[in-house]
């Protein structure tokens, strides 16, 4: 029989997330005393030393403590799935679960997929995160997300990979631009003007191998890392931009047009996808938020 307790790896998980014994104390309800025995048990219990705490910088977390750590998020997510299943026979899936999302796909496929969870089932408690992928893959990795959606590149290592859709990149433009009257523009024939560049990855690193393909090296006169932020420069008349992602409306968050081309390049598009940890045994609403993302993401949210 195992020594250690679910509510030593609850205050375990919960000082991790929280990055302090207060603060992981405030989250539970609990005294910060009460926590700190909890991290002693479970460290004595598994003969490992998971945490290292020193006064004003915070507790960090082991090596062993990391491994732990994925296993423990695991073992309560599995509890919480048992004490639902539980329940009466055709009763509403309930529980938690929670998404992540590369941060240009939130306002078009990640809405959807909410909306169409929340449909389906209105019991089950969904949360999410948008932000970059670096950031979203480590979430899941680290068990703090169940699933999330971004694209085929620059992946770190040790991820499931479900693909889902494609997206082909484009070219935007100032609407007055010289070359908005036509259907595909070469980069041959903006290389000279500035280019605005959605700086966070995978966009950073899609949009460099478009240039390489094309043995073209832009004149970078901005770098952002909001998507609107782009669009509006853009807008502006401050340079061009290549995107993946296609508001229905080709308005700045100004309402200023823009003008969307096709690349004359032959480029390929970029994979949308699903990652999971496959180390973690996923939850029956884990599950069903997965299917729904399979669902909605195979559908056409790009649009031309």
């Amino acid at each position: 029989m195992p020594r250690y307790t679910f509510r030593q790896l609850e205050a375990f998980v919960a000082v991790a997330d929280e990055g302090s014994i207060a603060a992981a104390a405030d989250l539970l309800g609990l005294s910060p005393s009460a926590v700190a025995s909890s991290l002693n048990e479970l460290e004595r219990a598994l003969g490992h030393q998971l945490t290292t705490r020193r006064k004003a910088h915070g507790v960090g977390i082991t090596p062993a403590g990391q491994h732990v750590l994925t296993e423990a998020r695991s073992l309560l997510g599995r509890s919480e799935d048992l004490q639902h299943s539980l329940q009466a026979e055709g009763a509403e899936l309930s529980g938690q679960v929670r998404i992540g999302s590369y941060v240009s796909l939130a306002p078009t496929l990640l809405v959807e997929i909410m909306a169409a969870f929340h449909e389906a089932h209105p019991r089950v408690d969904l949360d999410f995160v948008a932000g970059s992928q670096d950031e979203i893959c480590a979430q899941v990795l680290q068990g703090r997300l169940d699933l999330a959606v971004t694209y085929d590149l620059a992946l770190p290592p040790g991820l499931q990979v479900t693909s889902l859709n494609a997206a082909r990149p484009l070219l935007v433009l100032p609407a007055d631009h010289r070359l908005a009257d036509q259907e595909q523009v070469r980069l041959a024939e903006v290389i000279e003007e500035p280019m605005i560049v959605l700086d966070i990855s995978p966009s950073r690193e899609n949009t460099a191998r478009i240039f390489r393909d094309a043995g073209l090296q832009p004149h970078v006169a901005f770098r952002t890392s909001d998507f609107e932020v782009t669009r509006s420069l853009v807008a502006k008349g401050l340079g061009y931009a290549i995107l993946v992602q296609r508001p229905a409306g080709d308005l700045s968050y100004g309402g200023e047009p823009l003008a969307v081309k096709s690349l004359g390049e032959d480029v390929a598009p970029l994979g949308v996808i699903m990652v999971r940890n496959p180390q973690l045994r996923p939850s029956t609403a884990a599950t069903a938020l997965a299917a729904v993302v399979d669902r909605v993401a195979r559908q056409d949210l790009w649009p031309g």
